[in-house]
């Protein structure tokens, strides 16, 4: 599915009288001018997977920011905005082949690591939890009692549920929704299976952020079906292997002086992977 068609950042041109105007002011950077500029990227084309390939500081991620507040997407996490950004937004422009639904959000690691901060500091509060309820445990197991009324029926309860199950059980029974099963990992991707629905468009900026290879893995599987099957577009900026190996995805080199379209196997990150295998190639043999 495709609903951004295309995305126009503006011209060294216009950026120049912008900054030039600017030349007598206290400011010393004009972020997000003369970032994408400076490898010449003025346009994108999209399909229904666009990705945004390049090394640190090439413009990936800012790009995203762009496209993002330009279309005022729903986002969770605030980031560094510059004073202007509200200028620069306004020198873009973006064409849609369908319009973009209203539900269409950019994801950054940012929220996927707050998302598993505040999971951590509710399975603190489990923890702390956890050990009232082992000593909830043993002097409810242990107690005397003597049931006087109706009134001391839930308490007759909590004894006996004690006393048919062992500390542990009874514990979870009591315990709803111990987080602490779920690795970092295994958040992520909860994360993003809850915040990426059908019928969307989807910024994702570096998702692939604590995840092991194999739940990259996972990731890459489950934002093929997305696309494929349930009309979501993504456009996502990464240096992943797994993720640029999606099929069909139409991948930008913004490391490339002009920004160009280039296969994923052509890409230095990757190569990189490539040549480094190759050279281990006898250690896989077990020669």
């Amino acid at each position: 599915m495709i609903y951004l068609s295309e995305f126009h950042f503006p011209t060294r041109e216009k950026e120049y009288d912008f900054t030039f105007s600017m030349k007598s002011t206290c400011y010393d950077t004009y972020y997000p001018f003369q970032v994408l500029s400076k490898h010449d990227l003025v346009e994108l084309d999209f399909e229904p997977v666009t990705i945004l390939y390049g090394g640190n500081g090439s413009g990936k991620s800012t790009a995203l920011n762009v496209i993002a507040e330009t279309l005022r997407l729903t986002r969770d996490t605030l980031y560094n905005r510059s004073p202007f950004y509200e200028r620069y937004t306004r020198l873009c422009r973006y064409e849609e082949e369908t319009p973009v639904p209203r539900d269409s959000r950019i994801i950054t690691s940012d929220d996927v690591f707050d998302f598993m901060l505040n999971l951590r500091n509710i399975n603190e509060g489990i923890d702390a939890r956890r050990e009232d309820m082992f000593d909830e445990y043993q002097n409810l197991k242990h107690q005397k009692f003597k049931m006087q009324s109706l009134a001391d029926y839930e308490k007759l309860k909590a004894i006996n549920s004690a006393r048919r199950q062992t500390q542990s059980k009874y514990v979870r029974a009591n315990l709803q929704d111990n987080l602490r099963e779920h690795s970092n990992g295994e958040s992520a991707l909860l994360y993003f299976r809850e915040k990426i629905t059908d019928n969307a468009l989807y910024l994702l900026d570096e998702p692939e952020n604590s995840l092991s290879p194999v739940k990259q893995l996972e990731l890459v599987d489950f934002l093929t079906e997305s696309a494929r099957f349930y009309g979501c577009q993504l456009i996502i900026a990464t240096h992943s292997p797994f993720i640029l190996a999606m099929r069909g995805a139409k991948i930008y080199d913004l490391d490339a002086d002009p920004v160009d379209v280039r296969p994923w196997t052509e890409l230095e990150n990757v190569r990189v992977y490539y040549d480094f295998f190759k050279a281990h190639w006898d250690a896989f043999q077990g020669e």
